[in-house]
């Protein structure tokens, strides 16, 4: 049986950018969005399309908001790298906050992917409106979700730091 994208596309577009809306807040980049989930969807026979069209899109969004943190992430590194290029640091110190910086993105990679990916949304800036669109939580949930994926993160950290100093 084959699927009338056509007729798919008339009564779930509208809905589908109001949807992805919700999940970017940027109604230009929505529309893409929702243009890209048809595109990938003509290749495709799904029993249920209008399902399959928002499960595309919700991956599609959340590719987004990890492309966002990355960007954002990459960004703040390279202000930092301009702020501290000024004078030379001491090679004993830069050696010391390097290591520190390592132990924190292996702590980070050690998380459970829901604590990281909170964790990471709230460092991009998201509020918690916005992390509750993106993760699917409940806007009261993402407080109390991110304090304990905080605890987990400063419990591995201090863990391999302990192991560090063990050695």
């Amino acid at each position: 049986m084959s699927v009338d994208w056509a007729a798919v596309y008339r009564s779930t577009y509208a809905e589908l950018v109001r949807f992805l809306y919700r999940k970017v807040w940027d109604v230009d980049r929505a529309r893409d969005l929702a243009q890209e989930t048809f595109l990938r969807a003509l290749d495709h026979e799904p029993e249920s399309p209008r399902r399959w069209l928002f499960t595309v899109a919700t991956n599609l969004a959340r590719d987004e908001a990890r492309g966002a943190v990355r960007r954002k992430r990459h960004l703040a590194l390279l202000k930092a790298e301009a702020e501290t290029a000024s004078p030379p640091p001491d090679p004993l110190r830069r050696v010391e906050r390097l290591e520190r910086e390592a132990a924190a993105r292996r702590a980070l990679e050690s998380l459970a992917q829901r604590d990281r990916e909170i964790l990471l949304l709230w460092h991009a800036g998201l509020s918690y409106r916005d992390i509750a669109a993106e993760t699917g939580l409940a806007v009261g949930a993402i407080g109390t979700t991110l304090a304990r994926a905080r605890r987990r993160l400063a419990e591995a950290y201090h863990a391999l730091e302990a192991k560090h100093v063990a050695r």
